[in-house]
């Protein structure tokens, strides 16, 4: 009886727990996990596609233009969506200092209207630079392999994006999905600046340090 109730301690010590494994399964699922495992993926896949062929090639071509043109469209609905609700509610939240950098975080007074069309202009940004950037790989480098991760990696992002869960998707805007929204970090979602702070005692703190008042249009 001892020896089992030892063999049964032994094995409850070794076996995770249910927030082990919570966590486990939430790092398996991290966006940034899981454009890794695409990346690695796509890449094996990627050696066995005949680029040098013509029709093969054009293919690739036409499914990168085809997610980037969905991606578009995507963008230009939510433009819409949110000037239509124009949702006027002041947003007050302190932005952290970026990091490495000697400035104090910053008081920024809004509305939900101008943050949505903030974090748009930015999503906007990045995919043109990513769009840029893949042309000078393909058009003057050659490169062939990476449109084919680009035709999936960009568009899965926008799909995963906190303005499409609520204009989209129409999940209420509570939780991860409450404003303000923390900046997407790198790998296992670290190394991003820092979260930035809606709460009261925050908001009072960069008040009193004279470091807010930012309106934001």
């Amino acid at each position: 009886m001892q020896r089992c109730d030892r063999l049964n301690q032994t094995t409850n010590r070794s076996l995770p727990t249910s927030s082990g494994l919570l966590s486990l399964l939430a790092m398996a699922l991290n966006p940034q996990v899981t454009n890794l495992v695409i990346i690695l993926g796509m890449m094996q896949v990627s050696k066995k596609i005949p680029f040098d062929d013509p029709q093969v090639l054009l293919g690739v071509r036409i499914l990168y233009i085809v997610t980037n043109v969905i991606i578009a469209g995507v963008y230009l609905y939510l433009q819409n969506k949110i000037n239509a609700k124009k949702d006027l509610t002041t947003l007050k939240y302190v932005e952290p200092a970026p990091m490495g950098s000697a400035d104090e975080p910053k008081l920024i007074t809004t509305t939900v209207h101008s943050y949505d069309l903030q974090q748009l202009r930015a999503l906007w940004k990045s995919q043109l630079m990513g769009v840029g950037m893949m042309g000078v790989m393909h058009l003057y480098f050659k490169y062939t392999n990476p449109l084919l991760i680009q035709s999936i990696i960009p568009l899965k992002g926008a799909f995963e994006g906190n303005l499409v869960k609520i204009h989209l998707f129409g999940s209420p805007a509570i939780g991860d999905l409450k404003r303000p929204w923390k900046a997407a970090g790198g790998l296992m979602g670290m190394g991003g600046q820092g979260e930035p702070k809606s709460d009261k005692k925050s908001i009072e703190q960069a008040e009193r340090a004279g470091s807010g008042g930012v309106k934001e249009e």
